[in-house]
């Protein structure tokens, strides 16, 4: 049963929460756990961008860098971290001071985020951020963990537009934007598509799979299936696909 398991998921973050102080001092403890807890309320915000003012009133960055250090490390966060520009390594771009971060798992964000699976399988109407937050989660850790890869994100300087994730593989580029359901307009990805040429965009959300040209929109239930959207990787089975079939006709030719 769903409720089953969401029991489950609060028991592990109970377990989560009860080991940390066993690793560190009491002071740092208290900061590590802030700061995890918070998690839900930034990506919940419109602009994801963690703030350490928010972890709670009066927190500063020189107090709490160490925790969110200490939870990436621990494997219990992900750090995606603002580039200015979409240049090769994206790592050489990254801007140390702005960064999103989510968990390692987008059930234990539902649980901390205090859903029932009523509000989550029912489309709540009022889960209307925390959704956008739920879908984001579940790419980055798909992307981290089933792809392999580094996540970043971009934004404009003037806050007017906003990458979901940025990632490299392959010796290509992917702007990737998130929709939680099938509205599918991508004004931002579009204009920065056109202003970065050369790059395979990618939209993942609950619509079908399709290819538009300039950006290929892919369910998120399959996004961990990369032939779909990785250049590479469609490379080599068009590869495979074109050898199998001189084969075929090889072995056909002989046959007669």
């Amino acid at each position: 049963m769903l409720s089953d398991a969401r029991g489950v998921q609060q028991e592990i973050l109970r377990n989560y929460r009860l080991d940390v102080s066993k690793h560190i001092s009491a002071l740092e403890t208290e900061h590590v756990l802030a700061a995890f807890d918070s998690i839900p309320a930034h990506l919940s915000r419109e602009n994801k961008k963690f703030i350490f003012g928010q972890i709670r009133e009066g927190a500063r960055a020189r107090d709490y860098r160490s925790a969110i250090t200490w939870l990436t490390q621990a494997g219990l966060a992900t750090r995606v971290r603002r580039v200015a520009k979409p240049g090769v390594p994206l790592s050489a771009y990254a801007d140390g001071s702005a960064f999103k971060l989510f968990l390692l798992d987008v059930g234990l964000l539902g649980a901390m985020a205090g859903t029932s699976e009523r509000d989550v399988i029912g489309c709540n109407s009022l889960l209307t951020e925390l959704k956008g937050a739920l879908a984001e989660q579940y790419v980055c850790q798909q992307l981290v963990d089933d792809c392999g890869l580094s996540p970043y994100y971009w934004s404009a300087e003037n806050s007017r537009g906003e990458i979901d994730f940025l990632v490299q593989a392959d010796g290509e580029t992917y702007p990737i934007e998130v929709k939680a359901e099938e509205n599918l307009r991508a004004k931002s990805l579009r204009a920065f598509s056109q202003a970065n040429p050369g790059m395979q965009a990618v939209r993942f959300s609950l619509s079908g799979y399709r290819d538009e040209g300039w950006m290929r929109n892919v369910p998120l239930y399959a996004m961990g299936s990369t032939t779909l959207w990785r250049a590479q990787q469609r490379a080599s089975v068009w590869i495979g696909l074109v050898s199998l079939v001189n084969a075929t006709c090889v072995w056909s030719a002989w046959r007669k």
